[in-house]
């Protein structure tokens, strides 16, 4: 019998293949990212092929996976049929037909996805987040309280991940400005909205890597703002992450966090791994702080199964914790199925 994984098979969604080739795109973020684990995994001596899935196609494409036996699926699916809240389907499935998977289960995807209850679980356990509001309809702007909000408070759709919807616009400085972009962003996405208090200071990426009591903070990475205007806020917009020729994309560039005092970097550490706890994270995944003036650090979102592309956040973290790309993909497969062995 085997001591560890050999055989692994790299699931992604393939529902927006055909708009991005329409757009003249030749591979989808995911399926790039796919191919990219496969290679890594490839690399580290793992035997790993590709599979893509559509909404329509889940349940009969894994039951066929299934009694192929793979040692571990990575899951890369972040949507089914163009729909994010559809992720949580897949670990569904892999857990109905007894398929090892990475990262987290569909109950913990589901959480992070609905940022609003995230957070209510987050304060339930007493983890450090901004106060917030869940705007589900342009009615709730009608709201007394939101007049007297200390703001500047921050917006962003309530169910959506990689900045989607988020501009410089997304920080507010008072009521007008809270219902003049929560109307556009309604308008554009029709989708709820989370508004939160912003904190304004140093935006703080903890990686970790595991599962119960096992668990690794990979070095602390941090957004570097100085290259950013200063008629900009400091934020990590959806510019930032995706158009390389933005004025945001330049102004926030992650390094390692550096000039922390080692209690501060204790409370970073602490906070990080109370939100995952609480969420119920496993194998891989990453939490987002911002830091105030007071040096308390507030979790803004749980990531479950964040980018695992080489350049992404969570490679830079494992790659500063001396594991290059293939070692860290192979510790993520490993990681699974030692969780599934009771070997974690």
């Amino acid at each position: 019998m085997s001591t560890s994984p050999r055989r692994v098979v790299v699931i992604y969604n393939t529902d927006f293949d055909a708009e991005l080739m329409a757009a003249g795109a030749e591979l989808s973020s995911v399926k790039t990212a796919a191919i990219s684990v496969c290679e890594g995994l490839n690399a580290a001596g793992i035997e790993a092929e590709l599979l893509g899935i559509q909404g329509p196609d889940l349940f009969e494409k894994l039951q066929v996976l299934a009694a192929r036996k793979p040692d571990v699926v990575f899951n890369l699916c972040e949507s089914l049929s163009g729909d994010a809240r559809n992720e949580v389907a897949v670990p569904a499935v892999l857990d109905l037909f007894g398929l090892t998977y990475t990262g987290t289960d569909s109950l913990g995807l589901g959480l992070a996805l609905h940022k609003h209850r995230t957070k209510d679980v987050l304060r339930g356990r007493g983890v450090a987040t901004p106060p917030h509001r869940l705007l589900a309809r342009p009615a709730d702007l009608e709201a007394a309280d939101l007049r007297d909000l200390d703001y500047p408070w921050f917006l962003k759709l309530a169910n959506e991940d990689a900045s989607v919807g988020i501009t410089a616009d997304n920080v507010l400085r008072d009521h007008a400005g809270l219902v003049r972009r929560s109307r556009a962003l309604f308008e554009e996405f029709k989708s709820p909205l989370l508004a939160e208090r912003f904190v304004d200071g140093r935006e703080v990426n903890v990686t970790i890597l595991g599962s119960g009591a096992d668990t690794e903070i990979l070095p602390l990475h941090e957004i570097d703002f100085a290259a950013m205007p200063s008629d900009r806020p400091n934020i990590v917009s959806y510019a930032a992450k995706w158009d390389e020729k933005h004025v945001d994309y330049v102004g926030t560039k992650p390094v390692p966090m550096k000039g922390v005092s080692d209690a501060l970097a204790a409370a970073i550490r602490t906070t990080a791994r109370a939100a995952w706890d609480a969420v119920g994270l496993r194998d891989y995944g990453r939490v987002d702080l911002r830091i105030d003036r007071a040096g308390t650090p507030w979790v803004i979102d749980v990531n479950p199964n964040c980018d695992t592309s080489p350049d992404a956040g969570a490679a830079r973290a494992a790659k500063a914790a001396g594991l290059d790309y293939p070692a860290f993909v192979a510790k993520i497969v490993t990681l699974a199925w030692r969780r599934t062995r009771g070997a974690a």
